[in-house]
């Protein structure tokens, strides 16, 4: 199992140079990932200062050569898919091919989109995504490609230079279980990052979308499935325990998460303590 930092891409301490910063000091001391939040606004008047994630994760990638980057999660909805092609492969060649692409719906909805005039409707931003990770994955071929949706159109073009990684940067899809929306559109890409409305995920849950997942693409073929939580909190020998508990779930990736990123130091010795059970 891999041990990645989910942190927002906002809070009074949060900038692109104490990421930066942060993305060094989880290299140096073991984690195998770094991922940040993709949002544009909290809440009408919160006020939280906040950065953009990819020109953040970009800076982390100048200071970084081992460690995975990404988002968690990115809502292509809100997104021109070709703008976020560019960005994506600019990225996976500035990293040598560390980037993994997490996607997902987005929220809040009246923040992230009702405000800037964005579709809200929850059905069609799902279309909007299918189609956009279909023209993502066509645009980081490299080859000649054209697209004709129900929401987007594309003439034949060729998008160079192809993502560093092959066959293409891996795409996570987030969602919420028990809902099977997420879980079939994540059955045909590269890995599924769990969360639970009303409570956090369990073991006996991921053993459960396992069976949903077999269903839907069958066994064999690498495949993620990303959880997040809170373990430094507990002891040694606990977090060593729950680590078993993910692993022989089928557990590949846990996100130590950080919901309040405000205090930079607390983040900080978090981090210089390693990942959960070292």
């Amino acid at each position: 199992m891999q041990f990645g930092v989910y942190l927002p891409n906002y809070g009074e301490g949060i900038s692109a140079r104490s990421l930066m910063e942060l993305a060094a000091i989880a290299e140096q001391n073991g984690w195998d990932g770094f991922f940040l939040w993709d949002h544009i606004l909290v809440s009408k008047n919160a006020g939280h200062p906040m950065v953009d994630p990819w020109v953040a994760l970009a800076a982390m990638a100048t200071v970084t050569e081992r460690i995975r980057l990404g988002t968690t999660v990115t809502p292509v909805a809100r997104r021109r898919p070709w703008k976020l092609a560019r960005e994506t492969v600019t990225l996976d060649h500035l990293s040598n091919g560390r980037l993994i692409l997490a996607v997902g719906l987005g929220a809040p909805t009246k923040a992230e989109f009702a405000y800037f005039g964005e579709e809200t409707d929850p059905r069609l931003r799902a279309e909007r995504l299918d189609e956009g990770l279909d023209i993502l994955a066509g645009l980081w071929s490299g080859k000649p490609f054209s697209y004709d949706g129900k929401h987007y159109q594309i003439d034949k073009i060729r998008f160079r230079p192809a993502a560093y990684q092959t066959p293409r940067i891996p795409v996570w899809v987030g969602g919420y279980w028990p809902n099977r929306g997420p879980l079939w559109r994540a059955a045909r890409w590269d890995g599924f990052f769990s969360l639970k409305h009303g409570g956090s995920m369990q073991p006996k849950d991921i053993r459960d979308i396992c069976v949903v997942l077999e269903s839907q693409r069958g066994t064999g073929s690498p495949y993620d499935l990303v959880t997040m939580g809170r373990l430094a909190e507990q002891p040694l020998e606990e977090q060593r325990k729950r680590i078993r508990a993910w692993e022989e779930s089928g557990v590949t990736w846990w996100m130590e998460s950080f919901f309040a990123a405000g205090d930079v130091n607390d983040v900080t010795k978090r981090l210089e303590a390693g990942p959960p059970g070292a």
